[in-house]
């Protein structure tokens, strides 16, 4: 099991910061998907905690998605589905979660790292951070993560970057929806952050949880829907092609 990574918090004036970092381009491996899916649960709770901001280390990667290490070691449906669902609980969390949560995105998002860019409440990028779903590549697709990234794109987005499986810019990706705003530069990004994150410490809170909700409705029945589609990743990530797949990625 790979336990490089690590999962750490704050909370300065209301602020809430959940900061992720991985050796391998800020992967998530199980045991990280739990943390932070806990640390938002824990957040959710905490009457000190008014917004939540994601982040994690370094700048070229803001999150490369599932850990490949664990998915060369899914031996049968039962782990694979288990694994699956650590995308699927941590996308829950953020849409049940009452505090407005914003994502820092410094470098690029592959297949999950999109999937947590989408389901924050407010996705603010760099120049860097262009992303990739490289899910049809593996010989699986990107059926937990989709929900989340198809609502905030649009099912035609959704549809072209899930079939042609190359990086789209950062440009792009706020064109589509997925940033709100783009900046040049990291010290940009993070005063913009910043500003953000002051003011909406600020507002009332029972007014930004009756607006989460407004902001998800229709979602209600995602927590089935997610644990469908990580049965199907489940299955897919069990076969010799992805098996082969991941190997020669990994052999490059």
């Amino acid at each position: 099991m790979d336990r490089k990574g690590k999962v750490t918090t704050s909370i300065i004036n209301g602020i809430a910061t959940i900061n992720f970092m991985h050796p391998k381009s800020n992967s998530l491996p199980s045991k990280m998907l739990r943390e932070i899916t806990e640390e938002i649960n824990k957040f959710a709770e905490d009457k000190h905690a008014h917004v939540i901001i994601i982040r994690s280390e370094g700048e070229k990667a803001f999150c490369a998605g599932a850990s490949f290490d664990e998915l060369l070691e899914i031996k049968d449906f039962k782990s694979g589905k288990e694994f699956f669902m650590g995308f699927a609980r941590l996308i829950n969390a953020m849409r049940k979660c009452p505090k407005f949560i914003i994502a820092r995105v410094q470098g690029k998002a592959v297949g999950g790292g999109v999937g947590i860019a989408a389901a924050a409440d407010y996705t603010i990028a760099s120049n860097e951070a262009s992303v990739k779903l490289s899910e049809l590549l593996l010989g699986i697709g990107p059926f937990v993560v989709g929900p989340a990234i198809e609502r905030k794109i649009g099912k035609t987005a959704f549809i072209t970057m899930s079939i042609d499986a190359e990086w789209h810019d950062s440009f792009w990706a706020k064109q589509s929806g997925l940033y709100t705003k783009v900046f040049a530069n990291n010290h940009d990004l993070d005063e913009a952050i910043s500003a953000l994150a002051k003011k909406i410490a600020a507002c009332n809170l029972e007014a930004i949880s009756q607006m989460k909700k407004v902001f998800w409705e229709g979602t209600e029945n995602w927590d089935q829907l997610l644990e469908q589609r990580a049965e199907i990743s489940g299955k897919l990530i069990l076969s010799d092609f992805t098996k082969n797949y991941i190997k020669a990625f990994k052999n490059k």
